[in-house]
């Protein structure tokens, strides 16, 4: 968990023009598999005061999407530090649009105000509302590639979560797993709840070793079976992705929580992705072997997470299956949504059949 101060280039994938603008499904290699790229903006925010970007109330704002899991967590993390009033937010439409219809066919997010008219997804299909939505009333930009573009980006892939410095107007990060450790840490002397710490330090290998496999073969997992583009990818993918839900399953068996009995930001990065499994993956991405309904001590761990009000506020279920159903016309060409009648997740869970606890500092 240790924190990068330097902004870091990365590269594009092997036989990718670097040049193109490109989007998560084009991120696939010559064997077909799923090879995400790496987030290039990598700043930190210190609470050093001559810092470049250094942590003051008002300054920085957090571009999110409700659908995405990735800056859903950081949107979470912000809320539950009491945050709220110290970095403002943008919450994107859940289905993608064109953002340079004539120019390129790149598609990605789109900010609305949650009063506009429903959109149709990209392709013109559908009517989805715009309700969760909250427009960028830092930039006042239209598509988070503005945002991109505005900060002079060369990466070219324009995804959330960003986190943007207002007085520089520009990208200070969007990396979620780093986003997330400046959230808990940088901002305490403005927080609500600035004792909450879930990244403790004496956790920090405990949660680096839980994190290759919950990223590797879960969190990034699905994405690895859904977007395979080879029989052989999608089966390492799945066989992958199964083991490492038997395996949090057998951890969470024995313990409340991933890291014994406190509670982390790893159980929020898992949770994440099992929120979504049963209404999206186990269909979109063909992660048919077994529901998370079907594993119950990851079940009311989902349970357990989802009745934590912070948690809850910005799980939105309609912005998730609207996101991932209606994206992507190579996967889903008419955009239809599922008829899915959702499990109640506010039903009594087991989990306090084990000790647990919120780590705080003096």
């Amino acid at each position: 968990m240790s924190s990068p101060s330097k902004k870091q280039k990365t590269s594009g994938q092997p036989g990718a023009d670097t040049n193109a603008v490109r989007d998560c499904l084009s991120e696939v290699n010559d064997k077909g598999e799923f090879k995400r790229v790496e987030a290039q903006w990598r700043n930190w925010i210190s609470e050093e005061p001559d810092a470049e970007f250094p942590a003051e109330a008002g300054r920085y704002h957090l571009y999110a999407s409700n659908a995405c899991p990735w800056a859903n967590r950081c949107h979470c993390i912000m809320n539950m530090k009491g945050l709220e009033d110290v970095i403002s937010v943008s919450v994107t439409h859940p289905t993608w649009q064109f953002t340079k219809k004539g120019v390129d066919t790149h598609a990605g997010w789109m900010f609305k105000d949650p009063k506009d008219a429903p959109i149709a997804n990209q392709m013109g299909l559908g009517s989805y509302d715009c309700k969760g939505c909250i427009p960028d009333f830092v930039n006042n930009c239209t598509f988070v590639r503005d945002v991109y573009e505005l900060a002079k980006d060369t990466g070219k892939k324009y995804s959330v979560p960003v986190l943007w410095d207002k007085k520089k107007k520009t990208i200070v990060s969007n990396e979620s797993s780093e986003i997330v450790l400046m959230l808990n840490k940088c901002f305490n002397k403005f927080a609500k709840n600035p004792a909450l710490d879930l990244f403790p330090e004496r956790l920090t290998q405990e949660m680096e070793d839980l994190n290759s496999f919950i990223y590797n073969d879960i969190n990034n997992g699905v994405y690895r079976c859904g977007f395979a583009k080879t029989q052989e990818a999608y089966e390492d993918a799945y066989n992958k992705l199964f083991a490492g839900l038997e395996k949090a399953e057998g951890i969470l068996s024995k313990q409340r929580y991933l890291c014994g009995d406190t509670f982390t930001g790893m159980d929020l990065k898992l949770y994440m992705t099992l929120v979504r499994f049963d209404p999206v993956y186990v269909v979109y991405f063909k992660c048919y072997g077994k529901r998370i309904e079907e594993y119950p001590n990851l079940w009311n761990f989902v349970k357990e997470l989802y009745q934590m009000p912070h948690v809850q506020s910005i799980t939105n279920m309609d912005h998730i299956k609207t996101h991932y159903f209606t994206s992507h016309p190579t996967l889903n060409a008419c955009a239809v949504i599922p008829a899915r009648k959702d499990t109640d997740m506010t039903t009594p869970h087991d989990r306090d059949r084990f000790p647990g606890k919120m780590e705080v500092v003096a």
